[in-house]
């Protein structure tokens, strides 16, 4: 009979086993999230005997609004978010629910960013249950949750035109939460590219907020959403120029002075002589609402392309399930439609319902709400739409501008698959280029191959840019496109923030077995004295060295 294994003899410190890193506290549901739908959660979750636990990324340091992390905030923050007890104080005045939810017992954390959701699956069966990593302005933490309600919202879709790289180049969100939130944005006349219902109704919460909107550019040859909307606009001095796209946006030093709409045919391609030029120092971006998905999508929830509910968005039933049961989603990350743009109280349902599911799950009985109204149908073909903003806005573009700003990657290198020209990458020969491009697209491969989707913005201004244009060249459409994938930080973590996370003694005890290199050919712990490749026996590449 064979005799067990001393574990004390044959520990392997390289093991994961019993360094999980300590937790430092605990929820029973976690909200991620202080817009409608996450308050609406917090407050019908309160009052049951649970800890719940609401956590906001808002006030965001300027560090990483300059990151445009979560938002395209295209360099219009005001001083205003430098001082962040004044932000503070607005976002509070702005969002009176939450002293509500601090009245109900929920345990509120503003300022404090969710980088990531860890559940116990077959990869992290060394965790105990399902872990939060968050991280606030001076370090980052692990919390462990029950049941969690992702109330993330929603951002805008980048797209590139000559002279999006200037300052003034934003997201109609970023300006809107500027405006309404923090009342700090640095804008007084706005062209505004895209005219869905989400578009217009942010800019009729600028308009409030004193931005002129002086024009509406829309690639189609009329505006999509709610003609009211847009008479209201036109009532207020915006020029509408429908079949158009933004030739070129010019800029100064201190970002854009005015754009030049150029009309396009029906294939997307300018129409020669026929431009116009207008005086400008913002260019809000509202072609597409894209929702927030990167935390459930890194988590391992399903996701699809669903026009009803404007693009990718987690798959959920109707008591906004996702995949993974703990994790329920609710407001605009679920998807946006024109009721839902119109009013905020579908999203407030959701979060209820949210609510509702994830008490049930922990043994509390409510009564339950109905089902959060369904989707409206979608008034147009969405990934259609993308693809002809893409081709006659990129594509076509005089000057071939970056789609990727944070590597700098254009859009014949995405399609093209080539690599970063630091590099020096000579062009590949027509036999392998065709072998290269001639699979279904794939946006982690390119993302690999050609940095894009890469940078600190993590792909918030390109993923979906970089999606629809493997989808035009490949001749397929948005929809059957999957978009690269988002991991974990979902938000920008400095080492300083990092190195607050808490390490238990096996953890730091063996650190060099997780990164010594000699360790490819022998654990370190068998070759006293001999820690450096430059000492390994020679003439065999297998024999270990000598103890001693």
């Amino acid at each position: 009979m064979t005799k067990p294994l001393d574990p004390d003899t044959y520990y392997d410190p390289a093991s994961v086993a019993g360094k999980a890193p300590p937790v430092s506290d605990e929820t029973d549901i976690l909200i991620v999230g202080a817009g409608p739908a996450g308050l609406a959660a917090a407050l019908a979750a309160a009052g049951h005997g649970l800890r719940v636990t609401l956590v906001d990324e808002n006030p965001l340091p300027l560090e990483t609004m300059g990151e445009e992390v979560p938002l395209h905030f295209g360099g219009r923050m005001g001083a205003a978010v430098a001082n962040r007890n004044s932000v503070l104080q607005t976002l509070l005045d702005a969002r009176p629910q939450i002293a509500e939810a601090l009245d109900a017992g929920v345990d509120v954390r503003l300022g404090t960013a969710v980088w990531g959701l860890f559940p116990q699956q077959r990869t992290t069966a060394w965790i105990e249950g399902s872990i939060a990593g968050l991280a606030d302005e001076d370090k980052a933490s692990l919390l462990r949750f029950r049941q969690v309600i992702v109330a993330a919202g929603r951002r805008d879709m980048g797209l590139a035109f000559d002279g999006w790289h200037h300052p003034g180049v934003m997201g109609v969100s970023a300006a809107h939460r500027l405006a309404t939130v923090y009342d700090a944005l640095e804008c007084k006349r706005a062209v505004l590219l895209g005219s869905d219902t989400q578009a217009l109704v942010s800019a009729h919460a600028l308009i409030a907020k004193g931005v002129q909107i002086v024009a509406i550019v829309e690639q189609a040859d009329r505006v999509s959403a709610d003609p009211a909307l847009l008479d209201l606009l036109v009532a207020q001095g915006a020029q509408v120029l429908s079949g158009h796209v933004i030739g070129e946006a010019r800029a100064d030093a201190r970002g854009v002075q005015g754009i030049t709409a150029v009309a396009i045919d029906g294939a997307g391609r300018p129409l020669p002589g026929v431009a116009t030029e207008i005086e400008c120092d913002t260019v809000l971006l509202g072609v597409a609402a894209i929702a927030a998905i990167e935390l459930v999508e890194a988590a391992g929830c399903r996701t699809s392309f669903q026009a009803g509910r404007g693009g990718h968005v987690p798959d959920i039933d109707r008591a906004q399930r996702s995949s993974l049961p703990f994790i329920l989603v609710a407001g605009d990350c679920a998807g946006t439609w024109t009721a839902k743009s119109l009013d905020d109280a579908i999203a407030r349902h959701e979060g209820r319902v949210a609510a509702h599911t994830a008490l049930a799950a922990l043994g509390v009985v409510t009564p339950p709400p109905e089902p959060a109204p369904l989707p409206d149908g979608p008034v147009f073909d969405v990934a259609a739409i993308r693809a002809a903003w893409v081709r006659a806005s990129t594509v076509h573009a005089r000057n071939e501008p970056y789609v990727c700003l944070c590597e700098e990657v254009t859009a014949s290198e995405i399609i093209g698959q080539q690599p970063p020209r630091y590099l020096q990458w000579t062009p590949a020969d027509a036999a392998v280029q065709s072998a290269m491009t001639s699979s279904l697209p794939n946006p982690d491969v390119t993302k690999r191959l050609t940095r894009a989707c890469m940078g600190p913005c993590q792909g918030r201004r390109c993923r979906e840019q970089v999606a629809t244009l493997l989808g035009i060249s490949a001749g397929l459409s948005v929809d059957g496109i999957a978009l690269a994938s988002f991991r974990p930080p979902v938000r920008p973590l400095s080492m300083r923030q990092l190195g607050q996370v808490e390490e238990t003694p096996q953890m730091f005890g063996h650190w060099d077995a997780w990164f010594d290199m000699p360790s490819q050919w022998t654990p370190f712990w068998l070759c006293t004295g001999q820690q450096t490749v430059a000492r390994r026996p020679t003439g065999t590449t297998h024999t270990p060295p000598v103890e001693g």
